[in-house]
């Protein structure tokens, strides 16, 4: 069978076999995020439906340099829509480690999530030179904790918190999925006694490997400092600290990615296979680095749907909890899960 001259997409599928979504009209996007005190998520009122920010840490984040932005680290919630799909998603944008693509990997990501009935949160995490390793991942590990310790206000369940992150927002991501820890039980603050472990991972053109000819030179650099031990360097290099307990993860990437090439996935979802976790993996023939979610192309805004598939058939689209009862009467069933539609337009944009 000829393969299609524009479009080459290398499925491995382990949990299910997928079936292409259909693509409705992109979402309207959310209002900008007012800056709240608190994670307060109420559901009554117009303005509860509304992005909120509010930092992780509430009297200041550990071995912050300062007061400035630069040192707050912070969630953006941008709540689902109706009763939700009970599924809470923390998006990690990209930027080499030095700068957060807040947009197009961020919020244009937030707005699609809603509109499958997900509950979506922008984490802006602590950037290099000023900050190193392990502070990225500290953030990344509370904001997960965070959203486990108050599933109920985020509307999720506490087994039902994952992560998608790009570019080098994917390798925290894969960090955070590989490094993780079941909660400190005697911490003074109730939100440090929750797990750290995502339950699932979703990478789009991850940086993963850390030596070369493969890996992102200058995402390393930011994150360790370019003289750094290279057995730390080595330790990061997250396809060797893949195993049995590694969330069930969902990869895109496109061969055509010069900035951080195809392998960087590649070379994890074999770890992913070889240690027995399920995982699904889609490689594109075109496309440049830093897509996001790519709208206005023909071929790339196929990714979307395809991740919408891997949900719906990993059971993440469907509430959990009964609905409540309405009239005193038994609850409605809950709505079906929307078609994933397509994203806003994006530009791309370096590692």
């Amino acid at each position: 069978m000829k393969a299609h001259p524009s479009l080459l997409v290398c499925s491995f599928l382990v949990c299910a076999s997928l079936a292409l979504a259909q693509t409705p009209p992109a979402p309207a996007a959310s209002p900008a995020p007012a800056t709240t005190a608190a994670p307060a998520a109420a559901r009554g009122g117009a303005a509860s439906w509304e992005p909120r920010t509010f930092p992780l840490w509430e009297n200041g984040a550990p071995g912050a340099l300062g007061t400035e932005p630069a040192d707050t680290p912070t969630l953006t919630y941008y709540p689902a829509n109706g009763r939700g799909a009970g599924t809470a998603v923390i998006v990690v944008p990209g930027g080499g480690y030095v700068n957060l693509a807040m947009n197009h990997e961020g919020r244009q990501v937030a707005n699609w999530l809603n509109s499958l009935g997900v509950s979506a949160l922008v984490l802006k995490h602590r950037l290099g030179p000023r900050y190193r390793h392990p502070i990225e991942l500290g953030d990344a590990q509370r904001a997960i904790r965070l959203v486990r310790a108050q599933a109920a206000q985020f509307g999720t369940t506490p087994d039902r918190i994952g992560l998608l992150g790009f570019s080098a927002g994917g390798h925290l991501t894969a960090t955070a999925g590989t490094l993780f820890d079941a909660g400190k039980p005697d911490a003074s603050d109730p939100i440090d006694r929750a797990s750290s472990r995502p339950d699932f991972l979703v990478l789009a053109y991850p940086v993963i490997l850390s030596a070369a000819p493969y890996a992102h030179q200058g995402s390393f650099n930011a994150l360790l400092g370019p003289d750094a031990d290279p057995a730390l360097r080595a330790s990061l290099s997250l396809d060797s600290r893949v195993t049995k307990e590694t969330p069930p993860t969902f990869l895109f990437h496109t061969n055509a990615d010069t900035g951080v090439p195809a392998e960087n996935s590649v070379q994890f979802y074999l770890a992913l296979r070889k240690a027995g976790v399920p995982a699904e993996i889609h490689i594109f023939q075109p496309g440049a680095h830093g897509v996001g979610l790519g709208m206005g192309d023909a071929v790339l805004e196929a990714w979307p749907p395809l991740l919408a598939t891997w949900f719906r058939n990993n059971g993440l689209l469907t509430n959990p909890t009964p609905p409540p009862a309405r009239g005193g009467g038994r609850g409605t069933p809950a709505p079906a899960a929307t078609p994933a539609p397509a994203p806003p337009a994006a530009a791309p944009r370096a590692p």
